[in-house]
C-alpha cells in the first residue's frame, strides 16, 4: 500500500518537530550543566558531604553559578570536591571565599554555597582550592535532640519524685509548705528581722548626722581621731584618773574611819569637842592670857616714863627714826 502526501507530510512534521525539542533539550541541559559556556574549576575539601552529587548547583551569594563535576574521596576524612563555575564569576569570587554543603529548601537536593568574606584578598584563579566550613548535619542534630529528650524524660522524672516529696511533707522545703507552724515562726522571724534591720538602718541614719555635726578641724574630735600622741596623752590621762580614783576612794574609806572614830568618842578631837569643862577651862585661860596682855602693856608704859630707863627707850627711838630714813 503506497503511502498518500499528507502520510509523508505528517511524517516530515513530525520529525522536524521531535529534532527541535531534542535540540532544545540538549541545549537547556548542557546550559544547566554549564557544558556549552566558558568555565573555570574551582575546588574545596570538606570532611563530610552530607549526600552532595554529582550535578548539584554551585551557589555564590543566593545565585546558581556552577555545578557539581567531580567528587573524590583521598581518606577516610578528607573529600575533594571539583566545581565547574561560569567564567564571568570568576572575578567576583575572592581567595578567601568560603565554601559549605546546604539543602535546596526543606527538602531539596544538596547544594554548595559559597559565603564571600568582607576581608580584602585577590581573586581567584581557575583550579585554586577554597576553605570549607562543615556545618552540623541533620543526623547530628537529630542525635543531639534525641539526647537532650532523654535527659529531659530523666529531669522530669527527678522533678517528679521531688515533688511528690514535698506534697508528702518530706524534706525541708515540704515541711515549710505543709507545716503552718513553722510557717508561722518563718514569718514572725522575718518580720522581727525587718524591725531589726529598720532599727538599725535609723540608728545608723542617726550616727551619720552625728558625725556629720562634728567640725573636725576646730573640734577635740579631730586631734583624737588623727593624732595619735594626744591619743596616747588622753589615754595616759584616763589611765592616771583611774589611779587616782582608787587612791581617793582608799583617803575617803581613811576620813570614814576617822570620822566614825570621832564619833565613837575615840581621839584627842572628839575630847576636846565633847568635854564641856575642858571647854570653859580653856574659856578662862584665854581670858587670864588677855588680861595678863593687858596688864603687860601697862607695865612697859611705864617702865618707858620711868627715870632709869627712859634713856634707854630714847635710845631706841632714835635708832629706829635712823633706820627709817636710811629706807
Amino acid at each position: 500500500m503506497k503511502k498518500t502526501n499528507v502520510q509523508k507530510f505528517n511524517l516530515g512534521l513530525f520529525v522536524i518537530i521531535s529534532t527541535i525539542i531534542l535540540i532544545a533539550a540538549i541545549y537547556y541541559i548542557g546550559n544547566k550543566q554549564n557544558i556549552f559556556g566558558k568555565t573555570f574549576k574551582l575546588s574545596s575539601i570538606f570532611d563530610n558531604v552530607n549526600g552532595l552529587e554529582l550535578g548539584n548547583n554551585v551557589r555564590y551569594s543566593g545565585i546558581n553559578v556552577g555545578t557539581i563535576k567531580n567528587i573524590e574521596m583521598i581518606n577516610d576524612t578528607t573529600i575533594c570536591v571539583d566545581m565547574v563555575i561560569e567564567d564571568k564569576i570568576l572575578k567576583h569570587i575572592k581567595k578567601n571565599a568560603v565554601a559549605t554543603i546546604g539543602s535546596d529548601g526543606l527538602v531539596g537536593s544538596m547544594i554548595i554555597n559559597i559565603i564571600p568574606n568582607k576581608s580584602s584578598s585577590p581573586p581567584l584563579e581557575s583550579g585554586d582550592t577554597i576553605v570549607s566550613y562543615s556545618k552540623i548535619s541533620t543526623n547530628a542534630m537529630l542525635s543531639t535532640l534525641n539526647k537532650t529528650n532523654e535527659n529531659a524524660a530523666m529531669l522530669t522524672v527527678d522533678l517528679l519524685k521531688i515533688t511528690s516529696a514535698i506534697n508528702d511533707g518530706k524534706g525541708t522545703i515540704g515541711l515549710l509548705i505543709n507545716d503552718t507552724i513553722m510557717a508561722s515562726d518563718l514569718k514572725q522571724s522575718i518580720g522581727n528581722i525587718k524591725r531589726i534591720s529598720f532599727s538599725a538602718t535609723k540608728t545608723i541614719d542617726d550616727l551619720k548626722a552625728i558625725i556629720s555635726t562634728v567640725d573636725y578641724d576646730n573640734s577635740l574630735a579631730a586631734v583624737l581621731l588623727s593624732d595619735s600622741i594626744s591619743a596616747n596623752k588622753v589615754k595616759s590621762i584616763i589611765s592616771n584618773l583611774e589611779v587616782s580614783s582608787k587612791e581617793i576612794n582608799l583617803v575617803i574609806a581613811n576620813l570614814n574611819e576617822v570620822v566614825l572614830d570621832f564619833k565613837n568618842g575615840k581621839g584627842t578631837l572628839n575630847y576636846i569637842v565633847n568635854d564641856t569643862i575642858l571647854v570653859e577651862n580653856i574659856d578662862e585661860t584665854m581670858k587670864n592670857l588677855k588680861e595678863g596682855s593687858v596688864l603687860l602693856n601697862e607695865d612697859l608704859e611705864a617702865l618707858k616714863h620711868s627715870f632709869l630707863l627712859k634713856g634707854y627707850f630714847k635710845k631706841l627711838e632714835k635708832e629706829k627714826r635712823k633706820e627709817q630714813k636710811k629706807k
